[in-house]
């Protein structure tokens, strides 16, 4: 069954802490703290796991207001969201705002599958960590960045749009977050509320689990935990979390293929 009390929350940045202490290898979070109209919702954020299952994050962050109008007309506060496209509910893998380049997305199948053909892993094991189309995928943003503003350039722009996944070691995910929080006029954090309190968890992929797992009957499409932060001018981040055991490559339950 998919995740039941799925939505955002929306809200203004009240605070935010990491753990005391990191152990690298081990569970580590970041704490994000969300004023909202009914008070503050908290989030932790998986950042650092054990090497049996390992953490890697991505930044989108190339969008604008008009992306994510179906939220941005939403009051502060909490909303559950039906795991649909037009819902404002997130997909790693279906949403377009989230999307790679179609061919690159190709590039990243193939990539993917000739890792583990070459050097196949356990069922369960780390294998979805990022490869060498993320390693592409870092050099081609790059290159996007600096021919920002250059002219004649313009037109290369939307075909360079490629966002990796990054290894985390914990702080470097949360270094990347840091400042997109400080900078936003709106927070919209993206999980499953909390049965009893304020806050919201799953802040995560949602989909992709190993089966015989605790998370694979949870799995579902259109349920994706994020953080998404909008600055006043109308730039939109998206920052994302995925666990190294779970695979982008899903079917309409949100199951591994």
């Amino acid at each position: 069954m998919a995740l039941p009390n799925y939505g955002v929350a929306i809200g203004t940045l009240h605070d935010f802490s990491r753990d005391p202490i990191h152990d690298f290898g081990q569970w580590y979070h970041g704490h994000l703290f969300l004023q909202t109209p009914v008070g503050v919702y908290q989030s932790a954020l998986d950042v650092d796991a054990p090497g049996s299952v390992g953490v890697s994050y991505r930044l989108v962050d190339d969008l604008r207001g008009a992306d994510i109008a179906a939220l941005r007309v939403r009051p502060d506060g909490f909303h559950p969201l039906l795991p649909t496209p037009g819902s404002g509910a997130l997909d790693y893998v279906r949403s377009p705002l989230l999307r790679n380049r179609l061919w690159f997305e190709w590039l990243a199948a193939a990539t993917g599958l000739a890792h583990r053909v070459i050097a196949p892993h356990p069922p369960g094991s780390p294998m979805f960590n990022p490869d060498l189309a993320d390693t592409l995928a870092g050099f081609v943003q790059g290159l996007r960045h600096r021919i920002t503003g250059i002219d004649g350039l313009d037109w290369v722009h939307p075909h360079l749009r490629f966002f990796p996944w990054i290894a985390s070691d914990g702080d470097n995910a949360l270094d990347v977050l840091v400042p997109q929080l400080e900078a936003a006029a709106r927070i919209y954090v993206f999980g499953q509320s909390f049965t009893t309190g304020l806050g919201v968890h799953d802040v995560h992929l949602n989909q992709g689990d190993p089966p015989n797992t605790q998370w694979y009957l949870t799995d579902g499409i259109w349920q994706d935990g994020a953080v998404l932060c909008e600055r006043p001018d109308g730039q939109v981040v998206v920052w994302q979390i995925k666990f190294n055991t779970q695979t982008l490559d899903t079917d309409a339950a949100g199951h591994p293929h």
